[in-house]
């Protein structure tokens, strides 16, 4: 069962969701898409698929979406998109798709639920936060 996940290595969140599928036994396809941006029907397709607006897929943070106006209400979703082909810093990750479905994985725990195989061990995020226990199982977030 294929799963790929479109990665920057830079991102924490990015390396805990990796982490995570791999905690799973599974092996994912590694797309670093600041140096492979999908294809712009890909970039719609993983959009659509997570059940995302075009909007909720740009990332702010760390990126030219200010100097660039995209927090303007009136740009198209093809204005939007542009914008992400041509500065793929601005598509939001980690997403990840596999047969169960596709997930932008913010926090990195979204991703066990389209996973195909149950953790296999502890997992701890880098931030130190427990994720998975000795069992395999989810632990509930601290409130």
């Amino acid at each position: 069962m294929a799963i790929t996940i479109y990665h920057n290595p830079a991102c924490g969140t990015s390396r805990n969701t990796l982490a995570l599928i791999r905690n799973s036994g599974d092996e994912p396809e590694v797309i670093e898409y600041l140096q492979h941006p999908p294809a712009r029907q890909t970039l719609q397709q993983l959009i659509g698929d997570a059940g995302l607006t075009v909007r909720a897929a740009l990332r702010a943070k760390g990126t030219p979406y200010a100097e660039l106006g995209l927090d303007n209400p009136a740009l198209s979703d093809e204005q939007l998109l542009d914008a992400m082909l041509a500065h793929p810093i601005l598509i939001n990750r980690p997403f990840v798709v596999t047969a169960i479905g596709t997930r932008l994985c913010r926090p990195s725990e979204l991703v066990l639920d389209i996973l195909p195989h149950a953790q296999r061990g502890a997992f701890t995020k880098e931030d130190g936060e427990v994720v998975i226990d000795a069992e395999g199982r989810r632990v509930a977030p601290s409130i």
